[in-house]
């Protein structure tokens, strides 16, 4: 039998906060293990959490740019279980009423999304754990260590519907919602330090029906790779289950890049496993809707909105439009910027995603804030009106950017001080033709000959003898122009 995935994802987002969702320890990442404690982040006697407030901002915040319902008042709760990074033995969380339900990703709205609505269940606010560390110590053979300055760093969980049907699909959607948190100023999307993370929840179901199989929740993927991986494997294990007679069993497992499989890691729990109760110590969260306003109306233009209007107002492809908004950060508006200065926007785009590109790769730098320290828009700008205009060759203008690039000089200055202007006397082009023309005669023969081939080669010599400085477009229209004439009356 044919079955077909349902796929449904949990994000859980650090939010960009300087102090933990309940307390004023700090979120900084790296510290000395056991640092950033209080008796709130161990759930001391008598210790209260006061909640944090610019917490519950980037949550209206991300909540808004998923086009949910915020709910005017939410409560948290206590989610009861045992595990050694949860001093209390309880994780705060909100439950039977979330911050946000009922948001949406609509089909089409961008370039990876499939053709059908991809619907955001909810998005609540809760406190991170601990971490344990099973390696990197003399005896990790047979301890574990705790680390418990995770806790109570403050997050978000993202959670779908089971709207998606493709393990593809799924690692898109984990790269749309980072891409989104980060665009909105709530998450710095570095998954290696987990600040990001996800879970998988994963059933497969007789193709064309509306049943809903058994599923298997697949923990702590920090890789759109390791997701897509993981949920495919895991797919193919469901559908070898059930095409063997076998049945899905209901857990909690875990994926092993080593092996390149999902294996088992207790049974699934339920949410009455948990034992949730409001927690008492907080008081119901209570939101006005000026606040809402208030924040909505500061909301930056989100990603795929952003795609779109670049796609209409600069007639680029939705693939152009993609790189200039995720190969680095900050290059969409370097490149806006760039065209407002008066450069052409298909070759600012050329320009921007071929050799500034490849020269902030070699430097080591990923976003458009380092660019914009060694060259402002208005200097590429300048740059790209000197090719347009014929001032300098295409090739010569990359001598010319790597230069600027490297010591921050204008084009012009580089331009004059170094003679690249293009030829503009035509004598001087006409008798660097006759001398390529002189020395390449079996290439002339050829091409007269009827291998039109030899063409761009008569050309890149043409270029050579001329240091780059000539005109293509001229020296395309000279070379022809003797070639032919030299034909016509018999020579070669």
């Amino acid at each position: 039998m044919h079955y077909e995935p349902v796929i449904g994802l949990e994000i859980h987002a650090q939010l960009l906060t300087a102090s933990k969702i309940f307390c004023g320890c700090s979120t900084r990442f790296g510290a000395a293990p056991n640092t950033h404690l209080c008796p709130v982040c161990l759930g001391l006697p008598g210790a209260l959490p006061v909640l944090n407030h610019a917490a519950v901002d980037d949550a209206i915040r991300a909540a808004l740019a998923l086009d949910c319902t915020i709910h005017d008042t939410s409560i948290f709760a206590r989610k009861n279980y045992f595990y050694p990074d949860l001093p209390k033995g309880y994780q705060i969380s909100q439950y039977e009423q979330p911050l946000a339900t009922d948001g949406v990703i609509r089909a089409n709205s961008d370039y990876w999304t499939p053709d059908h609505d991809i619907r955001i269940k909810r998005v609540h606010m809760e406190e991170d754990a601990g971490k344990l560390l099973h390696e990197g110590f003399p005896d990790s053979d047979r301890r574990s260590y705790v680390d418990l300055n995770r806790s109570g760093v403050p997050l978000i969980e993202i959670v779908t519907e089971p709207d998606l049907r493709s393990a593809k699909d799924a690692a898109s959607l984990f790269g749309y919602l980072r891409e989104l948190l980060m665009a909105i100023g709530v998450n710095d999307g570095n998954m290696e330090e987990g600040s990001l993370r996800c879970d998988a929840n994963v059933s497969v179901r007789p193709a064309g029906t509306d049943l809903l199989g058994t599923k298997a929740e697949v923990k702590n993927l920090n890789s759109f790779r390791f997701l897509q991986k993981a949920l495919e494997y895991e797919i193919e294990r469901q559908n070898d289950v059930l095409n063997g007679g076998g049945r899905v069993v209901q857990e909690t497992r875990l994926w092993d890049v080593g092996t390149g499989r999902t294996i088992a890691m207790r049974s699934k729990e339920e949410a009455h496993d948990y034992r949730y109760f409001p927690e008492p110590d907080l008081p119901p969260l209570v939101v006005a809707p000026a606040r809402i306003a208030a924040l909505r109306g500061q909301m930056p233009e989100l990603p795929a909105a952003r795609r779109t209007r670049l796609v209409s107002a600069y007639a680029l492809t939705p693939s152009d439009a993609a790189t200039l908004t995720q190969v680095a950060p900050g290059l969409d508006a370097y490149f806006e910027e760039t065209v407002l200065a008066g450069a052409d926007a298909r070759l600012a785009k050329n320009w921007l995603v071929g050799p500034v590109l490849a020269s902030m790769n070699d430097a080591g730098e990923d976003a458009a804030a380092a660019l914009r320290v060694r060259l402002l828009p208005a200097q590429l700008a300048r740059l790209l009106a000197l090719i347009d205009n014929g001032t300098i060759s295409g090739s010569i203008a990359r001598e010319v950017f790597a230069k600027m690039f490297a010591s921050g000089r204008t084009a012009d200055d580089i331009v004059e001080a170094e003679g690249l202007r293009q030829l503009d006397d035509e004598s001087q082009v006409r008798g660097a033709i006759a001398d390529v023309l002189a020395r390449h005669a079996d290439a002339v023969a050829q091409y007269r000959g009827g291998k039109t081939a030899t063409f761009g080669f008569l050309v890149g010599q043409v270029m050579k003898a001329t240091a780059g400085k000539a005109n293509p477009k001229r020296v395309n229209e000279l070379l022809k122009k003797e070639l032919e004439a030299g034909a016509a009356g018999g020579v070669g």
